[in-house]
């Protein structure tokens, strides 16, 4: 139930995606400048690009809804694999000693290399 209820949920998707992007496009979105009467008038509720959105729309947020109500009750606790338990994994082997920090070296040996260089402002 729940996988076919997901399918015809990605097909609801699909055709909602596609319905919306065939609309004409009546400019200023959500600011609405364009015609005042565009999007509320009878003429443009009757229209079938409308009408389809809605329907698609609402089935989309009902699937939606089923869907995550049917996870919620169908979700039964996985299986878990006992199959290495006893099992033991050997330890990776030692890592290679770090390189000897070259400043460092040269600071116990008294080098001027691990000074830092003069800029010039000493008088």
């Amino acid at each position: 139930m729940f996988t076919f209820l997901l399918v015809v949920h990605i097909i609801v998707a699909a055709a909602l995606v596609t319905v919306i992007l065939m609309q004409r496009s009546e400019g200023g979105g959500l600011a609405s400048g364009g015609n005042p009467g565009g999007l509320m008038s009878a003429r443009g509720a009757a229209d079938f690009l409308t009408r389809a959105t809605a329907i698609l729309a609402t089935m989309f947020v009902v699937l939606s809804i089923t869907l995550a109500a049917l996870a919620t009750v169908e979700g039964t606790p996985g299986k878990i694999d006992t199959s290495l338990v006893g099992k033991t994994a050997t330890a990776p082997a030692a890592p290679a000693p770090a390189p000897a920090d070259p400043l460092a070296a040269a600071a116990a040996q008294g080098s001027d290399a691990a000074a830092p260089a003069n800029s010039g402002n000493a008088q």
